[in-house]
């Protein structure tokens, strides 16, 4: 396994912060079927949290049960953008202060992953940023049921990411899944999450980086 990059390589293979994604999300075809024609998508976005820790890591939560969207399932801090906020960013930000206390002062933006379409009708777009190595997660009761943390370098070897076959919409699709970590194993890395992480790993390839 390669070394992660540092800032600069992570930068270079993203959307810098300046310049937002403009364009559909990259996997509409995964979604045909089950969102109805032409609808205009929701504007969210999340943020995808690296943190040193033993190694380079990537912090996730896990949703209450009680949510009525998405409750129970492995997420990223995020979630819809409020008018009040100055686009994309701002948002990932603001939900990342709210949901697991992460001061938008801590977070050093990198930039921006592809647009991602989900069932639940959203646009998003995750925001990847470098967090303090001292951070110490602070979970919003009756939003955040847990905060963990998996190692990077495990997200991106392809050996610990499958596509699973399921029923949606009358007929068999295929989603990402992570297997289960020693450090998480009960936690499900799966959906949406799951392919904003494989979104990540394919710019590094694409860019000659870890294998």
């Amino acid at each position: 396994m390669a070394p992660m990059p540092a800032d600069a390589a992570l930068r270079a293979v993203l959307d810098p912060p300046e310049a937002v994604p403009a364009g559909p999300a990259w996997n509409l075809d995964e979604l045909r079927g089950l969102l109805p024609p032409r609808m205009a998508l929701a504007d969210a976005a999340v943020l995808v949290p690296l943190v040193e820790y033993a190694e380079t890591s990537v912090i996730l939560t896990r949703r209450h049960d009680g949510l009525r969207q998405h409750g129970g399932q492995v997420s990223f801090p995020g979630g819809r953008v409020d008018p009040g906020d100055v686009g994309p960013l701002a948002a990932a930000l603001r939900e990342a202060e709210e949901e697991i206390g992460l001061r938008p002062a801590d977070a050093r933006v990198l930039g921006y992953l592809d647009p991602l379409a989900t069932i639940s009708g959203f646009r998003v777009l995750p925001v990847v940023a470098r967090i303090p190595a001292g951070f110490e997660p602070r979970p919003r009761p009756g939003e955040v049921a847990e905060v963990f943390s998996l190692p990077l370098s495990w997200l991106m070897a392809p050996e610990n990411l499958e596509r699973i076959a399921i029923r949606l919409g009358g007929r068999e699709r295929h989603v990402f899944e992570y297997r289960r970590h020693a450090a998480a194993p009960g936690q499900r890395v799966w959906g949406a999450t799951a392919s904003i992480l494989y979104n990540l790993r394919q710019r590094l390839l694409d860019a000659g980086g870890p294998q």
